[in-house]
């Protein structure tokens, strides 16, 4: 079979590699191999043409694709510089409208505090609004003493303050009342309790007209009219109201004031008149702590006010010289003084 095919038998001992095609290609030195060219070596001159058809070209330059950057999610935030950023000119904008802001509330309450003004004058000098307060019925044959309008009166940003300050002495009227009521209970089961009884009569009727006109008109009167020299007057006032509160809410045995002395010490002599004290005893302690709170708040709206006690002094000298009653009797003494030395020098 092997005279068919020019493959060689599997017996036969035939080397490849002398193929007379192998030999033959090797044998013609058009085409490069190994041994003949060294692409390192400059001296052999060009490759063979077989191997300049096969040898690869020089590799064109890769220019990077360049990718749209991701404008909608960023890698890092972009720095703009810190001269001028859209955080700095909200700021700016911001502040610029507070100031603003703060220039129109001044302005708005120097309007209202000239609208008052003007409203007073308008009355004329020596013509007065009707009194409104205490709101006593037609038919009582005594009036009403003050003129009270608090949202006419006083500026807008102090209505509130003063509102609570008519309420607190609404309810120091009320705990005196029922500081009364107490006294009068421990007096039907103890009667060596009059003392008591009778001094408690006294707070109620003395201490109720007087914390009106003594300290709550005063502060009114300062709100409506910045009157550094009523402010002063409230707060000497006022100071002393609160030590008395806290007087009364201590209790001492003998003085007219159901505290927790003596709440505890009718307990033993009667339960529910003991129970009653000590509800007034408890509103006692209410009213002494917020009297110490308002008296913070009021001082410290008073240092909005620019009030001193420079102008106290002046309000004061000037208030008791615009007084007819001071002046004429000023002028009573004058002219009595005046006419003892001409006596005494034609003499």
């Amino acid at each position: 079979m092997s005279k068919y095919t020019s493959f060689p038998e599997p017996g036969d001992d035939h080397n490849p590699f002398q193929d007379p095609a192998v030999t033959q290609h090797s044998s013609n030195t058009e085409y490069a191999t190994l041994d003949l060219y060294n692409p390192f070596d400059n001296k052999n001159g060009p490759p063979p043409p077989a191997y300049a058809a096969t040898a690869p070209s020089a590799p064109q330059p890769v220019v990077p694709a360049t990718t749209p950057p991701n404008r909608t999610t960023p890698t890092e935030p972009r720095n703009y510089g810190t001269s001028f950023t859209p955080q700095t000119a909200v700021n700016a904008t911001t502040a610029e409208l507070l100031r603003k802001q703060e220039e129109l509330e001044k302005k708005a309450r120097e309007l209202e505090r000239r609208e008052r003004e003007l409203d007073s004058h308008a009355l004329g000098p020596g013509a007065t609004r009707q009194n409104n307060w205490p709101p006593l019925p037609t038919f009582c044959p005594v009036g009403p003493c003050f003129y009270q309008d608090i949202n006419m009166e006083i500026s807008q940003s102090f209505q509130h303050t003063v509102s609570i300050m008519y309420y607190y002495w609404m309810f120091t009227a009320c705990t005196l009342a029922f500081n009364l009521i107490s006294c009068l209970s421990l007096f039907c089961v103890e009667p060596s309790g009059g003392v008591g009884l009778g001094l408690a009569i006294l707070w109620v009727l003395l201490f109720t007209p007087c914390s009106f006109v003594c300290w709550y008109r005063p502060v009114y009167k300062a709100f409506r009219s910045d009157s550094s020299f009523n402010f002063f007057a409230f707060f000497f006032i006022f100071f002393v109201q609160v030590i008395f509160y806290v007087i009364m809410t201590i209790g001492i045995p003998g003085w007219g004031f159901s505290g927790w002395i003596v709440s505890l010490a009718a307990l033993k002599t009667s339960v529910p008149v003991g129970v009653i004290m000590m509800l007034n005893a408890i509103l006692f302690t209410a009213q002494a702590a917020m009297g110490v709170v308002l008296l913070k708040r009021v001082h410290s709206l008073y240092r909005q006010t620019g009030a001193s006690f420079v102008k106290a002094q002046a309000e004061f000298a000037t208030g008791v010289m615009s007084n007819q009653a001071v002046r004429q009797a000023a002028a009573n003494a004058t002219a009595s003084a005046a006419q003892g030395a001409f006596t005494g020098a034609a003499r």
